[in-house]
């Protein structure tokens, strides 16, 4: 199996039940901004350079340079690049984003399928995880990373070469180890033996007066 695989697995395994990308976003419009542009609108097909900024429901893509089309299903489908690309989108039913960064991105709306190239970070919540491509399918919630060497322009700018790394935060309300079974009772604890206390000079330890020792009387002088 591909060291690839091995992380989507622990991946999906981690992952809280799944929440999809927000369904109602291929039913709104489309729009885009940019210093120049080059659009037809029979095809529904764009090209944008410069600031680019486009937005549909509630993803959000900012790059340097940014092709798209218009899918049958109204969804989008994009690729951009930049220094680097931001991806942004709202999960359904939550208010959590996952977003998401790379010097290249492709997105597929009709597939729910983001790509992420090169100096590549993923983010959900607290979550996240690096490598030089990611991919993430939001109907899935499944993340696919895989460590690929950086290319020149990556390893000139510090990226994170052939590993791919990441953290996962601890859980809100998770279950601490409770104490030991409640219907065990602990022994009673015995207590200690009472120290006999020191009898004072002349007393026995009972608080009797001990006799005093007998002392040998010298002969009386006879008398004359």
């Amino acid at each position: 199996m591909r060291p690839s695989a091995l992380v989507a697995i622990a991946l999906l395994a981690l992952s809280p039940p799944a929440l999809v990308a927000e369904v109602g976003d291929r039913e709104k419009p489309i729009h885009y901004s940019a210093d120049r542009g080059d659009l037809n609108y029979e095809t529904k097909v764009g090209k944008l350079d410069g600031n680019v900024v486009l937005t549909q429901g509630t993803i959000t893509v900012r790059a340097e340079r940014l092709t798209f089309k218009q899918n049958p299903d109204n969804s989008m489908q994009v690729s951009a690049t930049g220094g680097p690309v931001s991806f942004r989108q709202k999960r359904d039913g939550s208010d959590e984003y996952y977003e998401g960064y790379a010097q290249r991105v492709e997105y597929d709306g009709a597939k729910d399928l983001l790509e992420l190239y090169d100096r590549a970070l993923l983010k959900r919540g607290p979550d996240e995880i690096r490598s030089n491509y990611i991919s993430y399918n939001a109907k899935t919630e499944l993340f696919v990373a895989e460590g690929r060497p950086d290319t020149p322009a990556a390893a000139a700018a510090g990226g994170p070469g052939a590993r791919v790394r990441g953290s996962f935060q601890p859980r809100e309300g998770a279950a601490l180890p409770g104490p030991a079974d409640k219907g065990t009772k602990a022994a009673p604890k015995t207590a200690p033996a009472p120290r006999a206390s020191a009898a004072p000079p002349g007393k026995s330890a009972a608080g009797s007066r001990a006799p005093l020792p007998l002392k040998a009387a010298p002969d009386a002088a006879p008398r004359q």
